[in-house]
Order: C-alpha cells, then sequence, then structure tokens
C-alpha cells in the first residue's frame, strides 16, 4: 500500500485565492452648486466650510497660523439627514467648488472579511486621497464612524473597534478636507463627533425647494399638465430623489401608455406610492422595534 501523504496546512493555505485588492480612483465632481436646490441656510453653511477650505493654504502657510494652531489646517465636515435630501450632491459640489476630483469611498468598499484588512483600506483611501490632491468622501458613514462595542465578546467586536481606532487616528493625522455624509447621526461615536469641524443638517425641503424641485425636474420638452406650485402644495415631508423619481415614473407610464401628454394624475400616482410605501416601511420598523422590547 502506498501511503498518502499528509495534506500540508501552510501549503493549501497557500492555494487559497488571496484577498482582492483595493484600488481608489478619483473622479471629476458630477454636480456644481447651481445644481443645488436647498434652503439658503444650508447652503451659507456649506460655502462657510468649503471657503475656509479654500483659504487654508493663505492663513495657515502665508500667514503662519499653522504655528499656534496646530491642527487646524484638518477641515471635516459631516452632512447629515434624510434619505434623498442632496448630501452626495453637495459633496460633489463642495469639490467642484474647490477645483479638485472627488474620491468617493462606500464601506461596502473598503469592508474585508479578513482580519485586520479593513483599517488597511482605510490607510490606503487616505492616502490614494492625498498623493492625487482629491477631496475625499465617505459615504454612509455612520458604517465607519458609528459607536464602538464596550462589552466585547466576539472576535468582530474586536475587529470594529480596531477599525474605528484606526480611522480616529487616520483622521488625527490627515491635514486636509473630508467630506462625511451619512442618514443616521444618531450611531455616530462621540470622539468621531468631535474631530469633524462642521454638521449640516439636510432637511426635508420646504414648499419653496419643492416647487423649485418640481420645476427643475420637468423637462421644457415634456408635455405635461403639471402645476408646480399645485403640487409643490399638495405633497409635503418628501425628498428630492422622490420628485425625480416620480417625475420620471410617470414620464415612462404615459410614454408606455403611447398617451400625448405626461398627466399630472399620473404624477400624483407616483409620489402617493413613494409615501406609502415609506409608511409601510415605518410601520414595519415599528413592528420590529415593539417585538424585540416584548422579547
Amino acid at each position: 500500500m502506498i501511503p498518502i501523504p499528509k495534506s500540508d496546512s501552510k501549503t493549501s493555505e497557500s492555494k487559497k485565492s488571496p484577498e482582492p485588492q483595493i484600488e481608489f480612483f478619483p473622479e471629476e465632481p458630477r454636480y456644481s452648486f447651481n445644481d443645488l436646490i436647498l434652503p439658503d441656510s444650508v447652503k451659507d453653511q456649506i460655502l462657510d466650510v468649503a471657503d475656509y477650505a479654500e483659504n487654508s493654504k493663505i492663513v495657515f502657510e502665508t500667514w503662519n497660523f499653522q504655528s499656534v494652531f496646530k491642527q487646524s489646517k484638518r477641515v471635516g465636515i459631516n452632512l447629515y439627514g434624510a434619505p434623498g435630501t442632496g448630501k452626495t450632491m453637495a459633496a460633489h459640489a463642495i469639490a467642484k467648488h474647490l477645483g479638485r476630483k472627488i474620491l468617493a469611498v462606500n464601506y461596502a468598499d473598503i469592508e474585508s472579511k479578513y482580519v485586520g484588512e479593513t483599517p488597511k483600506n482605510i490607510r490606503k483611501a487616505f492616502e490614494a486621497a492625498k498623493s492625487t490632491n482629491s477631496i475625499l468622501f465617505f459615504d454612509e458613514a455612520d458604517a465607519i464612524l458609528s459607536k464602538r462595542v464596550t462589552n466585547m465578546t466576539s472576535a468582530t467586536d474586536v475587529s470594529v473597534n480596531q477599525t474605528r481606532s484606526v480611522m480616529l487616528m487616520v483622521m488625527n493625522d490627515y491635514q486636509d478636507f473630508v467630506i462625511f455624509a451619512t442618514n443616521f447621526i444618531e450611531n455616530f461615536d462621540p470622539a468621531f463627533m468631535r474631530r469633524i469641524s462642521s454638521h449640516i443638517e439636510f432637511p426635508l425641503p420646504d414648499l419653496k425647494c419643492r416647487r423649485q424641485l418640481w420645476e427643475h425636474y420637468i423637462p421644457k420638452e415634456m408635455p405635461n399638465d403639471i402645476d408646480a406650485v399645485e403640487i409643490a402644495t399638495k405633497y409635503e415631508g418628501i425628498s428630492g430623489s422622490d420628485i425625480s423619481n416620480a417625475i420620471l415614473m410617470a414620464a415612462f407610464k404615459a410614454a408606455r401608455r403611447r398617451e400625448s401628454i405626461v398627466r399630472k394624475e399620473l404624477v400624483f400616482e407616483s409620489i402617493e406610492a413613494t409615501i406609502a410605501s415609506r409608511r409601510s416601511n415605518q410601520g414595519l420598523k415599528l413592528v420590529e422595534e415593539g417585538s424585540e422590547v416584548s422579547s
């Protein structure tokens, strides 16, 4: 009988597919401040921070404020609010205002199932932004900046805290502009809140903004009987994303029916379906939270 050699665990491990290397590439900003439809107070706050970054070279280097304000060259801005209120568009507009590319990062881009790889990917993102002179933008930032685990019971908890600690260290050392965006600011760790210079809330559009959004998303070439003032007054509590989707879906429905114009009733149907789905989602969340409490 020919003996069967025992498998070498190191050899078999080396044959496993290696973790794919993540690369980060900046892009040209897709939006400018002219594309943003926001309350004037929100726009002013964004411009205040953007101009701070633009003028930092003069203030800190030419006028030597860096000799007394060691960390003030670091500018972090957090854009928070309901989904679809223009946070990502604003991040692109800031980068365009500063004449720089934007390097957008989602948590899904940097998360790894391999222990220790996620913190490495975070460092890579900062290094890529620095080497390309790009504005670093973390979308859905609550996934990265959430509260650290206090009662660690698993390797996953340790990994989460390690990731948060690395993020804090890299932010402390990074002397440039970083933008964060989140729908869930309540999940942020207080340590991150303190290190971000400015927090700007993006509210759902008021009547004036809703009217402007309806007018903006209705192309002049599209035949319709939509009254922007009427529909803006009729539907409250909706986002710019809801409005753009409602117009688009109504247009497709009219085209499918071979109708000569996009009637406002089709837009009403579309926006009401969005509102109904949101209410159902919120109701489901309340039921789930209630069951967790009762258990």
